[in-house]
């Protein structure tokens, strides 16, 4: 069966909902707004709980169907970005520097309208535990959230998100079991040398060249270290150093970012970088530290649930619209730290032919709540059951 009549007949409404909230956008744990909008419209809809200051400002909605059974939990993220926005739109953001470049306002309204419906219906048995989450762009909010005892709070068997995908078409879906999308974490590499007068280059320990050293060095570590077959991304990123052109500088900084598919890859990528940057100031007498901080893990679809995650939209979609083998994304999501913990899936819906993601002319594509709304219902009837 295609998109359910009820969620066509909530999208409108639900789009409002959506331009509402990217006329005021909110960064990270600050999304007090959205929040109590999120909550209110969940008493609103009769949910049997709702829970804030989860995490300090996520909102946990609880519904029960018509009979015991599992209880799945269901997650969207609430936090903007801070980017001006340049869309010219008539709901564009009202907060100067801020903005929903990524689709979480397009997210949360698709949530509340599966919401809507499912406390009208209660077609299922078990619970449904609807998870906002605040600061996913960087915060670790979803980790803040289960430090909070989210789980605990608020058992459940299964947990499922959805992120809208710029450039698949509304009404696709694409999901693989596995990998989907990369860790990600943060390099700073401090090089101290011994600076002096350009002219006497050698008098001095010039850090520069060390750190020129380091950035190709790195690069080998991709390309001789990790298996071809695998996925790994080091990229320096910011490269500081010196004052003016004749002197060369006591120290310079380098940072950037680390990726990768498997967390076997990812240990291995640190430990390389340790011994590079250990050797490259060994090489030329410089002192070097590296700083390597874990940000998100690698987002880990279980089988059975991007099956299940899969069928839900073939349902909705039609066969063809949905793409279940997808090619992993090297970019990252704290809903891993959600699957580190609970089976579950993390699915992409089409946006259209919409600027990319974290782009200051993005915006989410009304168009694709009532397929996603539908998706959740489905989803959910379809684990549940009938009540």
């Amino acid at each position: 069966m295609p998109v359910l009549n009820r969620i066509a007949d909530i999208a409108p409404q639900a789009a409002e909902w959506r331009r509402d909230l990217h006329r005021n956008p909110e960064l990270m744990f600050e999304v007090h707004r959205t929040a109590s909008v999120v909550a209110e419209r969940l008493r609103g809809f009769g949910l049997d709980e709702v829970v804030t200051g989860i995490g300090r400002t996520g909102v946990v909605g609880v519904l029960r169907g018509k009979s015991p059974g599992r209880a799945i939990g269901l997650r969207a993220d609430m936090d903007a970005l801070p980017i001006e926005e340049i869309t010219g739109a008539e709901w564009s953001s009202q907060v100067p520097g801020i903005m929903h470049a990524c689709g979480h306002d397009g997210h949360t309204a698709m949530l509340l309208a599966a919401a809507r419906h499912l406390s009208e219906t209660r077609n299922f048995a078990g619970t449904v535990v609807f998870v906002f989450q605040p600061a996913e762009e960087g915060g670790g909010g979803a980790l803040k959230m289960i430090e909070d005892g989210l789980f605990e709070r608020f058992p459940v068997d299964e947990i499922y998100g959805l992120h809208n995908m710029p450039g698949l078409p509304i009404g696709h879906f694409a999901i693989r079991s596995g990998a989907i999308m990369a860790s990600t974490d943060r390099i700073a590499i401090e090089i101290t040398g011994r600076g002096g007068h350009a002219a006497r280059p050698q008098e001095t320990i010039d850090p520069i060249l060390v750190g020129a050293h380091i950035v190709s060095a790195v690069q080998s570590i991709v390309g001789r270290n990790v298996d071809p077959i695998a996925s790994a991304v080091v990229s320096i990123t910011t490269f500081h150093a010196g004052t003016a052109e004749n002197v060369i500088p006591q120290s310079a900084t380098l940072t950037g970012t680390v990726r990768a598919l498997d967390p076997a890859v990812r240990d291995q990528l640190e430990a390389r970088l340790h011994g590079v940057v250990q050797a490259a100031g060994e090489m030329f007498g410089a002192r070097t530290k590296l700083t390597y901080v874990r940000g998100y893990p690698v987002t880990l679809n279980d089988a059975d649930a991007t099956g299940f995650a899969a069928a839900a939209a073939r349902t909705v979609a039609g066969e063809s619209r949905v793409d279940a083998d997808t090619v992993p994304m090297m970019g990252a999501e704290d809903f891993s730290y959600y699957l580190e913990r609970r089976p579950g899936a993390f699915i992409f819906m089409g946006n259209g032919p919409s600027a990319g993601l974290h782009h200051p002319a993005y915006d989410f594509n009304d168009d694709a709540i009532v397929h996603g709304a539908s998706w959740w219902v489905r989803l959910v009837e379809d684990r549940l059951g009938a009540g």
